[in-house]
């Protein structure tokens, strides 16, 4: 585990102590029902539920011996006990307990991580409803294109990260699966329904047909799914980055006080915490290759997916969890600069109103390529001349024989491109 970008609670998910308690919850809900069914008796059941215990400790130095981390468990959980012993992990194969137990935890992880989703949401929305109408430059290329609002640029992010949680939700119902069909997935020595009961019993879906393991499929769809959501969390922290940019300056992730940006320059205010999301995020997109490669096992099984995943999955979970909390927290915190938002709008001589002067003119009778070269012309000119545009057009008398002063005011204010922004709001379920 990458044990410093890690909460508390996902990284107690991922420990030892807590992989050896969800296998023997598992192993007891086996013996349970058993007894049940009657395949046991109820009373080795209970001395079972109430005997069977471990120490990490224990199963690591029994595993030294056998090279074998679940019979290691088995006997440390075993030694207590008396001739009710025999009845523990009766009729099943390792990952019986072991892929029913990580379908346990995956579906915990699941739970913080759509809450992690949750929390962020409201944040970007609290954001977007704050900044509906603070006008700020839309830019495509990296080039000045036309107006939009900050508030709208955040919309579209709470839409992206919906789509998100509704990936996560899908993922929790993929992985939370369970399978006690034996060594083959055959129920050869251990009956069918207690399949069933013991996934009832622990909330999982019983896998229909299974091998000797789950498919991996299913664990793909999880580390892709926190892949998806590391590149959208990517995606928002390179955006900040850029906006942050001295020649730019729009917006500038929380900067504590204390904090200190270089060892060498005093003055530097550096977009830390973005910059570390868009490296965990390709952490998080290597490990999603794992997962896939993981698919392809031989037969009806064999160990190539077991050491890969035993690092992917807690530590994707771990990152991804993380990173949803730390941006939470930088939009939380983040500085927005509605005066150089419209400092930076204003750069460019107004040349970013070029397209409601070329309709303008097309719904006064010309054509569209007779507009186009005109308004791309004294474009051009005030963006090399760094000339007014809107004089520029005055002095054509063409253009001022076609449009009046009141036509160009209004090509010429901003709102005219912010004006659909409830729309949108609505739609998205912002206010």
């Amino acid at each position: 585990m990458i044990e410093r970008y890690c909460y508390p609670e996902m990284k107690a998910l991922w420990e030892l102590e807590s992989k050896y308690a969800h296998w023997l919850e598992v192993e007891l809900a086996v013996c349970d029902a058993q007894a049940q069914l009657g395949l046991i008796p109820k009373a080795a059941a209970v001395a079972l539920r109430e005997k069977a215990r471990f120490t990490v400790e224990r199963i690591e130095e029994i595993e030294k011996e056998v090279d074998h981390d679940l019979i290691a468990f088995i006997k440390a959980c075993t030694e207590p006990m008396g001739e009710e012993q025999r009845y523990f992990h009766l009729g099943m194969t390792s990952y019986d307990i072991e892929d029913t137990a990580l379908g346990l935890q995956l579906v915990k992880a699941c739970e913080m991580i759509t809450g992690d989703i949750q929390e962020l949401i409201s944040t970007l929305k609290e954001r977007a409803l704050e900044h509906k109408t603070t006008l700020m430059m839309g830019r495509t290329h990296g080039i000045h294109a036309e107006p939009i609002t900050f508030g709208v640029k955040l919309a579209v992010w709470v839409e992206e990260m919906k789509r998100n949680l509704d990936r996560m939700k899908r993922a929790r119902d993929v992985v939370g699966c369970g399978k006690i069909s034996g060594a083959v997935g055959t129920y050869a020595n251990i009956d069918p329904r207690i399949e069933t009961l013991v996934c009832e019993r622990l909330g999982l879906q019983a896998s229909c047909a299974s091998t000797q393991v789950l498919q991996r499929d299913r664990h793909a769809e999880y580390l892709t799914t926190l892949a998806i959501i590391a590149a959208s969390l990517e995606k928002f922290a390179t955006e900040i980055r850029n906006l942050q940019r001295t020649d730019i300056l729009e917006v500038e992730e929380p900067f504590k006080k204390g904090q200190r940006g270089s060892s060498a320059m005093p003055h530097k205010r550096n977009p830390i915490t973005c910059e570390r999301i868009c490296g965990q995020s390709r952490v998080v997109r290597a490990n999603a290759l794992i997962g896939l490669e993981n698919v392809a096992l031989w037969h009806e099984r064999d160990i190539t997916n077991s050491s890969a995943e035993r690092v992917a999955l807690p530590d994707s979970s771990c990152l991804v969890d993380y990173m949803l909390r730390r941006f939470t927290n930088v939009m939380r915190g983040l500085n927005v600069y509605p005066e150089r938002m419209l400092e930076n709008l204003n750069r460019t001589q107004g040349v970013i109103h070029s397209q409601q002067v070329l309709l303008a003119l097309v719904d006064r009778g010309w054509t569209r390529e007779e507009a186009y070269k005109v308004v791309q012309e004294k474009a051009m000119q005030a963006w090399t001349e760094r000339l007014s545009f809107r004089s520029l057009l005055e002095s054509d008398a063409k253009v001022t024989g076609t449009l009046t002063e009141a036509d160009l005011d209004a090509c010429f204010d901003p709102t005219y491109h912010i004006r659909h922004a409830d729309y949108i709001f609505d739609r998205v379920g912002i206010g």
